[in-house]
């Protein structure tokens, strides 16, 4: 059986699968360490036993299958993505990358190919971030960064992390036996939705990712005076909204003008919310992230001017707190050279992009040089159950990362 009749009879299925494992009935949510959690590790492990490969679940709960090369105990090619989902999520991202990876071990299995290299298919068991606040669990811990501090971190139930793994049957003591030596491992790839819209404009299936975006986020607070919305003159008002919105529109600005810079305003929260009473404090976020961490250091500062302008100007006083940054990670040139190659050899034009959305190759970057595949998905829709993609893309895309895999040549 050959990957695109693979692609046809179990890609998509299984993927249907997994999103019936889900902790609500009407969307797909399955958060770290929960039963959801467990039954899906166990539903991949069956399909990672069945594809040639010897399977364990780590100490961080990560779902490994190995499918050895040549050599047995050779260094090997990680090929992962993760199982957990947000809340109300749709049902392709980060599952699609396992569930393909796992078709072209079982291609390579049934005709009886083994590489001069290992390879590793790891469904990562938390990349979202949704139970205890904090991303990349399961690669961290692969790539021996994992924070042991997060163990003390607590879910809305007051459920620590270290008593969920036990709870789970996993030793928190034993989490770092998950990190992978950087001499075992060859490399690292990625098959993702793309959870944007530029392959579906560019009308290809495939995309090649040349870099990870590098984020800072940050809350903003202006405070301005309250005043009676009908007695004080449009002259005299210091209005923290009017001052808020224009430092909404210079995010945009800022970002616009920059090439694959993006800024959100995300939340904005008025007070004291009254319609008749000219808003006295607004608190708002600001998301801003670069391909580039030297664009997005750049645009911060211009954004941090055009702020302090408004706050003289509007007589109101601006303040901002980073909450969270994170650099952008570059895909090795050597890997995306590989990745590109193999494209072109089967749809002819390259289209590449970098991912503005965070992924585990960001944190296995870490241990190993990285390369990722996006795949088209309608609309640019994801982290939502109208999330989609098309039979005839999954299979492109598991037919790009079988040729990468069958063709890959580790750096010297």
């Amino acid at each position: 059986m050959n990957v695109l009749t693979t692609v046809s009879t179990n890609i998509l299925a299984r993927l249907d699968a997994l999103a019936t494992v889900s902790e609500s009935h009407d969307g797909l949510t399955r958060r770290y360490l929960t039963t959801q959690h467990r039954q899906a590790n166990d539903l991949v492990g069956e399909w990672m036993a069945s594809a040639g490969m010897s399977v364990h679940q780590d100490a961080v709960g990560n779902i490994i299958g190995r499918y050895e090369g040549q050599d047995a105990g050779a260094p090997a090619l990680i090929i992962g993505s993760h199982l957990d989902t947000v809340v109300m999520a749709g049902k392709y991202d980060g599952m699609l990358g396992v569930v393909t990876a796992i078709a072209c071990v079982n291609s390579l299995y049934e005709r009886g190919i083994r590489l001069p290299f290992a390879i590793e298919v790891v469904g990562f068991a938390d990349e979202e971030g949704i139970r205890f606040q904090s991303t990349y669990l399961g690669s961290r811990a692969i790539a021996g960064t994992f924070n042991q501090n997060l163990l003390d971190a607590r879910d809305v139930d007051g459920i620590s992390m270290a008593d969920a793994l036990r709870t789970f049957g996993l030793n928190p003591d034993r989490i770092g036996e998950a990190a992978h030596a950087s001499e075992d491992v060859v490399g690292y790839l990625e098959i993702h939705i793309e959870q944007g819209p530029v392959l579906e404009s560019e009308e290809q299936s495939v995309g090649v990712v040349t870099a990870i975006a590098g984020a800072t986020r940050l809350t903003v607070a202006v405070q301005g005076v309250a005043g009676h919305a009908g007695t004080v003159p449009m002259g005299h008002r210091q209005d923290a909204l009017l001052a808020a919105s224009e430092c909404a529109l210079a995010v945009e600005d800022v970002a616009q003008k920059r090439v694959n810079v993006v800024g959100t305003v995300g939340r904005m929260t008025v007070e004291p919310g009254a319609a008749n009473v000219v808003p006295g404090l607004v608190t708002f976020t600001i998301d801003l992230r670069a391909d580039v961490d030297d664009k997005r250091r750049d645009a911060l500062a211009e954004l941090n001017e055009r702020i302090q302008e408004i706050a003289a100007r509007r007589s109101v006083e601006i303040s901002a707190q980073t909450v969270h940054e994170a650099p952008s990670v570059g895909c090795a040139p050597w890997i995306v050279k590989q990745i590109e190659a193999a494209v072109e050899a089967q749809v002819g034009r390259i289209v590449r992009l970098p991912s503005g959305a965070g992924h585990d190759a960001a944190a296995m970057s870490d241990l190993t040089d990285v390369g990722m595949i996006f795949v088209r998905c309608g609309g640019g829709v994801s982290h939502n159950p109208d999330e989609t993609i098309t039979e005839e893309d999954a299979s492109a895309g598991a037919r790009l990362l079988l040729n990468v895999i069958e063709n890959f040549k580790p750096e010297a």
